[in-house]
């Protein structure tokens, strides 16, 4: 990923996908990923609390070219894009909902 911005777009996520008008949370999960359904329900709390934000799942299997550019090593991973599409705050594991919320006002 190097030390450069990263930037995504709705097309570079999947097909059908919108980023949220203020932030957009992305999870990449895989099958295999225990946590996955509990992140989910955080990460869709969360985007359900504050208006504006989005939250979208990626199967991680299925987006193999986006995971190697993104040096996504373990799932879950949580990214937090703002407005833009800029990355702004990563973390891997199962996020707790303050965290989420924290790592959210960045993009805000």
């Amino acid at each position: 990923m190097g030390s450069g911005v990263v930037e995504l777009s709705a097309a570079e996520l999947g097909a059908g996908v919108v980023l949220g008008e203020r932030a957009t949370l992305v999870q990449f999960s895989t099958a295999f990923c225990q946590p996955w359904r509990a992140t989910r329900r955080v990460l869709a709390q969360v985007a359900a609390l504050v208006p504006g934000v989005a939250h979208v799942d990626i199967d991680a299997e299925q987006h193999l070219e986006l995971v190697r550019r993104l040096e996504i090593l373990r799932t879950p991973t949580t990214l937090v894009l703002d407005a833009h599409g800029t990355l702004v705050h990563r973390a891997a594991g199962q996020p707790r909902r303050a965290a989420v919320l924290a790592a959210l006002a960045d993009a805000l």
